[in-house]
């Protein structure tokens, strides 16, 4: 379809009430209007006006909890769940995985700005003792389950506009991480034009658009816009495993879940771990009606989430932490955005920085307009059969956020140890940990030679593996045996 030209582009946010954006045009260079009218043809001016109309303004009244209920899941083993249960849902998954049903699916648009890090998020050193970026420990995550099931796994990572060359030359760089250019996918995200309170769309500077992602919920109409979806049907694919960039523990391929998914005929599956305290910033799965949602930690009111049930747990326990299986067919479904199956987007007051009449830079000191983001969560109230599984937050989720203090490096760095510890004990290695959980000295082992305590004690008790543990040790693969 031929691309409206500058001109009709104009008319259009003229007739729109949009026209300001155009005030500085005549004042940028030939190669300035250029990147300002692609700038504009991101925007779909119908959709921004219908976004206007729910969201600018002053903010909206607080919503109604008092009919939410805690919601319904499955329970790990190691917390009273059916083993038989799990090892059933475990080979239903294996199953998928070697029929070649299954791909991986990153977010990874953001950048490493708030570890005091200059690059994509995806190339932060993460590992103990190698110090792996984290694009690595999930490459050779899904590089090992090829292996392991005899299966593609292709692997899909959404980028933003701010990281995606960086983040492709990563890869070149790395030769894929043993992958394969042709089964990694890139992919940007969408962005949405900031508005101020009186819904006219903030110019950043004169020649650029106040422009931000449209959240991770986005991600879902990015697959079907760039194509990614056609990509995966047409490899047989109709399984997505979905998961953050910024969190090295998770399972990327996680054949127990994958199969919760597949037996109960489930178009968009969840994991949980329970809250460690009522004030922890997870947000919570709920159910209102036969419906299942999750509600952010910032919209529950305080005193609900500190709510205690008889035996002193806490009633909202079951903590999001995106990590989720989706079916190809469900994402298109609400990818290709019909008004039956959108996502919403949220409201977010922001403090923007813009331009006054003059064009002169300003600097808000408080909010001064509204981004709008979609959030991936909010695709489970639309989905059939949704089921969510406890899993252990020790084995499956410790995020990089901040630069320091919870969710840090070092917190991180120290999870990966434990968890290496209790694989090492496991298998009967004699290794003294504090009462925490940390090993005395720090050692590192690649998702190539383990991913679970089960399968490290199978390779280290190969004859061809190493014998003892000392500190620096990185066991990877070139300790299997051949």
């Amino acid at each position: 379809m031929e691309k409206p030209s500058p001109s009709d582009i104009r008319r259009a946010f003229e007739e729109a009430g949009q026209g300001h954006v155009f005030a500085h045009f005549e004042k940028l260079g030939e190669k300035e209007q250029a990147h300002f009218i692609a700038q504009l043809r991101e925007i779909d001016l119908a959709e921004l006006d219908r976004l206007i109309a729910e969201h600018a303004g002053e903010a909206h009244d607080a919503t109604d909890f008092s009919d939410l209920q805690p919601a319904p899941y499955v329970r790990h083993p190691a917390n009273g769940g059916d083993p038989d249960q799990w090892n059933s849902a475990r080979k239903a998954g294996e199953a998928a995985l070697r029929a070649g049903r299954v791909a991986a699916f990153v977010v990874a648009g953001g950048q490493g700005t708030r570890l005091g890090y200059d690059g994509p998020k995806g190339t932060f050193p993460v590992t103990p003792v190698l110090q792996k970026p984290l694009f690595q420990v999930f490459a050779e995550k899904i590089l090992a389950a090829r292996r392991r099931y005899g299966a593609p796994v292709p692997w899909f990572i959404m980028t933003s506009h701010a990281n995606h060359a960086a983040t492709e030359a990563f890869f070149e760089e790395s030769d894929y991480f043993g992958l394969g250019a042709g089964s990694v996918h890139f992919f940007t995200q969408g962005r949405m034009p900031a508005v101020d309170f009186s819904g006219k769309i903030i110019l950043e500077d004169k020649g650029r658009i106040a422009m931000s992602p449209d959240g991770h919920g986005g991600s879902l109409r990015a697959l079907v816009r760039r194509g990614a979806v056609d990509t995966m049907r047409a490899a047989g694919v109709d399984i997505l495993s979905y998961f953050q960039v910024d969190n090295p523990l998770v399972r990327v391929i996680d054949p127990a879940f994958i199969g919760f998914h597949v037996q109960s005929g489930s178009e968009m599956s969840s994991k949980m771990i329970p809250k460690a305290y009522p004030e922890e910033k997870v947000g919570h799965f709920c159910k209102r009606g036969d419906r299942l949602l999750v509600v952010e930690y910032s919209d529950l009111p305080a005193e609900m989430q500190a709510e205690r049930t008889a035996d002193g747990e806490l009633r909202f326990l079951a903590g999001s932490i995106a990590i989720h299986i989706l079916s190809v067919d469900f994402v298109h479904r609400v990818g290709s955005g019909s008004v039956d199956t959108r996502l919403p987007f949220h409201r977010a007051e922001k403090k923007i920085p813009t331009i006054d009449a003059a064009g002169h830079a300003v600097r808000p000191e408080k909010p001064n307009g509204i981004k709008f983001e979609m959030f991936v969560f909010d695709a489970l109230p639309l989905a059939k059969n949704p089921i969510i599984i406890e899993t252990l937050r020790s084995d499956d989720f410790s995020p990089v956020k901040n630069a320091e203090g919870l969710d840090s490096p070092a917190t991180c760095r120290d999870d990966q140890l434990r968890q290496f510890a209790r694989w090492a004990q496991t298998a009967g290695i004699d290794l003294t940990t504090d009462e925490s959980g940390l090993p005395a000295f720090a050692f590192e082992v690649s998702p190539l030679f383990a991913e679970d305590a089960e399968t490290f004690a199978a390779n280290w008790k190969r004859p061809a593996s190493p014998q003892t543990l000392t500190a620096g040790t990185c066991l990877g693969e070139a300790d299997l045996p051949e």
